[in-house]
């Protein structure tokens, strides 16, 4: 009998992912720790290997398909021995009906994601129950849209048939009739598809804001920002980088190059070690605080954003770090970051400096307590003993979640973070 090949789990959070590519074909041996298929999660795009021997006999699921649940069967492997003759007698097993088909007398579910059906055995939008028509408004005979989008059209004498809905499955909201109340109210007609282009959301996208939101409604963020004179740590950065290149000399690229960013890695790391309780996340029966300093570093791509972790950073030098960071971004951008790389971490850093904004205040990644978000070094006028004088000064902004971390530690570790930045010989002791 035909050994499934299921769609793998290659994260604990992982519940579908996108068959990118089969890189074995129909009809080709397979051998134990072959790769088969890519297959893109929402953070990379994972290499999988096979567990079993045999001929790769049918593929079940195209390659580019998204949206593929976990434990799905995708292929089909024939054993030694075996001919195509046994793929014919081969049946899936039934999939779970949805208990909204069970009990025909109940409302039929909404929308697929409140189904209990697996995501595979859903082909098509469940229909609405047919509804009285309401001769005096033609447009709910012609277009899905829920009873507020309705209500708000008729008050404002807006038509929802000439509107184009972005709920689900095309369904007409509260948002899209404001928005033809915004583009002429009466008079909104059909939006010109000329007029805009439609980029669907990667698997990363949605999961980016799916955790934002949730990061934004359910965590009480607090803000505390404080200012850093950078001027020290620039001189010991040319010096450090100056010896480097140096020591290189034309037998090959230097060992290292120090950017403020690795410095502000180290300065964050040295500060979670003197504020420990800054290195916590919230659970709703306990604080759970963290012994190892892992920092997560946000690292922008095509489709989204990715934090991979500098694990141990207290325990590394800043060269460490710097070549470290390094091969953690350019992996994330060629998506080829394991898991462990980017899933955990106790503390966050984002840093928009190096697009020139002055500040800005990030969102918690949860189950952090804590993200530092870094704007442009500048010079600014500073007074120093009753005078003017001028300074590279940079603003730190950091958000807290009031639950695990309160003012008073957030204003501590803030405190031996510029302490790191502006004495960085400190950081080398």
């Amino acid at each position: 009998m035909p050994i499934e090949i299921l769609m793998p789990a290659l994260s604990p959070t992982m519940t579908e992912g996108k068959l990118a590519k089969w890189v074995k074909k129909e009809g080709e041996k397979i051998a134990p720790g072959n790769i088969i298929a890519e297959i893109e999660t929402d953070k990379a795009t994972m290499e999988v290997d096979a567990i079993e021997e045999g001929t790769l006999g049918r593929i079940l699921v195209k390659e580019g398909t998204e949206n593929v649940p976990v434990n799905t069967v995708i292929a089909l492997l024939l054993e030694e021995g075996e001919d195509k003759k046994a793929l014919d007698s081969y049946k899936p097993k039934e999939a779970e009906k949805p208990k909204s088909e069970e009990k025909k007398d109940a409302a039929p579910a909404v929308s697929s994601a409140t189904s209990s059906a697996p995501a595979s055995v859903i082909t098509s939008a469940p229909k609405l129950a047919p509804k009285p028509q309401n001769t005096d408004n033609r447009a709910q005979k012609t277009k899905k849209s829920s009873p507020l989008a309705k209500r708000l059209a008729e008050q404002n004498h807006i038509n929802i048939a000439n509107l184009i809905g972005t709920g689900p499955h095309g369904r007409v909201i509260e948002e899209d009739v404001r928005e033809a109340m915004l583009r002429g109210g009466g008079g909104a007609v059909k939006r010109d598809t000329s007029e805009f282009i439609t980029l669907p959301n990667s698997g990363m996208r949605k999961t980016v804001a799916k955790r934002l939101l949730e990061s934004k409604q359910q965590v009480p963020h607090f803000y505390l920002s404080i200012d850093c004179e950078l001027d020290r740590l620039l001189d010991i950065r040319r010096q450090l980088n100056s010896k480097s290149a140096a020591d290189a000399g034309k037998e090959g690229p230097p060992a290292y190059k120090l950017s403020v960013n690795d410095f502000i890695i180290k300065a964050v790391a040295m500060a979670l070690r003197k504020v420990p309780e800054a290195n916590t996340s919230w659970y709703d029966d306990a604080i759970v605080q963290y012994n190892n300093i892992d920092v997560s570093v946000a690292v922008a791509l095509e489709g989204g954003l990715i934090t991979p972790i500098v694990k141990n950073a207290d325990q590394k030098s800043i060269p460490q770090i710097s070549n470290e960071m390094k091969d953690l971004a350019s992996r994330a951008r060629a998506g080829k970051l394991q898991p462990e790389e980017y899933q955990g971490g106790g503390f966050s850093i984002s840093n928009l400096g190096m697009f020139g904004i002055k500040n800005f205040a990030a969102i918690i990644n949860p189950p952090q307590s804590c993200i530092l978000a870094i704007g442009a070094g500048e010079e600014r006028t500073v007074v120093k003993n009753g005078k003017i004088e001028i300074a590279n000064v940079v603003t730190i902004t950091l958000s807290v979640d009031h639950r695990a971390v309160d003012g008073a530690i957030g204003a501590r570790f803030l405190a031996a973070f510029k302490e790191y930045i502006e004495q960085p010989a400190t950081m080398f002791i």
